[in-house]
């Protein structure tokens, strides 16, 4: 594990002080938690008790009820299994800006030592940086990001192609280390930790905890990975005193490790069978999407979780890696065709996006673009648009095309959008707006604002796809597109059955 440690700071771990602290904030579940594995050590080896710290900001961008309730049924989870532990789980949501300000400050002053989830996008790395100069004691990021870890390259990967050579290469001696290349599926296990410590009275006083929002005996009773129409008013009414966008409200897809375990069976046992067929069809009886994107994004499921389970069903070692398709899509991993299809969007997809705002602090800006795309944007940034609507016209959904606008819909009233329609949907924001960087900023603000797996790197990929990123130009050269690959959406609708999709969400 000591690859996926970095120390943020130059302070020294205080081993006289009161307890170990571990900061979650991103890795927001209870098992398959490399940083908590790290700070229930810590704990052993310096024998003091174990603070889980899990704050809630209300002053993040795009902060709404559609979010702060997921991560609270997240917190719901949390609180009931740590209850069960020896390890004292306090959870914090701010009621006002800047209300939780200083709080970590506070509790780090009576801590030997803070560990923390290295993450590389939204505004966590600012905010981790900020930490460890304000911290008089040592500060340490664990990344659980994903199979591989943050520090194996400092290669910026510029396609799938070369990314996915480098990981077949990489991989098997990694996965090797099995002692090593897993988090623990319970931290606890075995662990000897001495007992809960009590926080001040005056820290309570000022920042009470946020187990009041949340009845923990639901998170054992409620069986579902959906909320009812009675549960959305209820997480409405919880949010409803909080500074945040009530207008992007909860939706059906519940929050939580206890969710996401249910979501990755779900998948596992009724779509995976159907996952190379029909991942592209946006139809919801044929759908074969994993459904597991949001979870991976707030740390409710550990990519190492989703790999593990997927493998003990495909009964797979290593000996079963194919050395001869290095680099190849299909026939490496030596599993069902099904299981390689995903493990290819899972692994070589998602962590190319994790190598890139891992290593370039402008993932997310234009100039970030490869610069052919860059050229052929400008070359044909002045061409006639025949449709242009504002950003306005963009959120409501009300375009001259009706599967442009039922993807929409769909991502403002469910949280998320059909993979293959994302894509559609943003070259079809690059064509109607007036430049390449107002699409861009359009296609950020609706993703960020309202999809639950906004703001990862993952989805900065999928937008900046549209762009040129990781792509190839693409010919004919044509207007506004100039060399970028192009789709339509007669196109979309000769290939797929989009019928009752744009029905669900005309």
């Amino acid at each position: 594990m000591e690859r996926r440690i970095r120390q943020v700071n130059a302070a020294p771990i205080r081993p006289g002080r009161g307890y170990v602290l571990y900061w979650m904030i991103a890795a927001r579940r209870t098992r398959f938690n490399f940083a908590l594995d790290c700070a229930v050590a810590h704990a052993r080896e310096l024998r003091r008790p174990l603070v889980v710290f899990e704050p809630l900001r209300c002053g993040y961008p795009w902060a709404s009820d559609r979010f702060h309730a997921f991560v609270i049924q997240g917190m719901r989870d949390n609180a009931a299994t740590f209850a069960k532990t020896r390890a004292l789980y306090y959870p914090f949501v701010e009621r006002t800006p800047d209300g939780g300000k200083g709080l970590l400050k506070r509790l780090a002053d009576d801590a030997a030592v803070v560990v923390t989830d290295d993450f590389p996008a939204f505004f966590l790395p600012r905010m981790i940086e900020a930490a460890g100069r304000a911290l008089d004691v040592s500060l340490e990021a664990v990344d659980g990001n994903g199979l591989l870890p943050l520090s194996a390259t400092d290669r910026v990967f510029t396609t799938a192609a070369s990314f996915r050579r480098f990981l077949h290469k990489t991989l098997p001696d990694l996965l090797a280390e099995t002692e090593t290349a897993f988090p623990s599926e319970d931290p606890f296990q075995g662990a000897r930790l001495p007992a809960k410590p009590e926080l001040p009275d005056a820290v309570l006083k000022k920042w009470p905890s946020a187990i009041d929002l949340f009845d923990t005996s639901k998170a054992k009773n409620d069986r579902s990975a959906s909320n009812s129409a009675q549960e959305i008013e209820r997480l409405r009414e919880t949010l409803a005193d909080l500074p945040i966008d009530h207008g992007v409200g909860p939706v059906t897809t519940r929050g939580g490790q206890e969710a996401a375990g249910r979501v990755l069976a779900e998948f596992l046992e009724t779509r995976l069978a159907r996952y190379v067929d029909d991942r592209k069809e946006p139809d919801a009886e044929r759908d074969a999407s994993s459904g597991l994107s949001p979870f991976l994004h707030f740390g409710h499921i550990s990519v190492h979780e989703v790999f593990a389970t997927l493998m003990t069903r495909e009964r797979w070692t290593t000996r079963r890696i194919n050395a001869k398709a290095v680099g190849r899509r299909e026939g490496w991993w030596g599993t069902s065709a099904a299981a390689e299809s995903f493990l290819d969007e899972l692994i070589t997809w998602r962590e190319i996006g994790i190598n890139m705002c891992h290593l370039r602090d402008d993932y997310d800006r234009y100039e970030s673009l490869p610069s052919w795309a860059r050229a052929t944007l400008e070359a044909h940034a002045r061409d006639r648009r025949p449709h242009r609507y504002t950003a306005e016209q963009f959120e409501s959904g009300e375009t001259y095309d009706p599967l442009w606008n039922a993807a929409q819909h769909q991502l403002v009233r469910e949280g998320r959008m059909h993979n293959y329609l994302r894509m559609l949907w943003g070259k079809k924001i690059l064509e109607w707006s007036p430049s390449p960087r107002a699409a861009l900023k359009t296609m950020i603000h609706l993703n960020n604002k309202y999809a639950l797996d906004g703001r990862d790197p993952n989805s900065y990929s999928g937008i900046f796809w549209t762009l040129g990123r990781y792509d190839r130009p693409w010919g004919p050269e044509r207007e506004i597109f100039g060399t970028i690959r192009y789709m339509s959406s007669e196109n979309t609708a000769r290939k797929l059955r989009v019928k009752n999709y744009i029905a669900r969400y005309a």
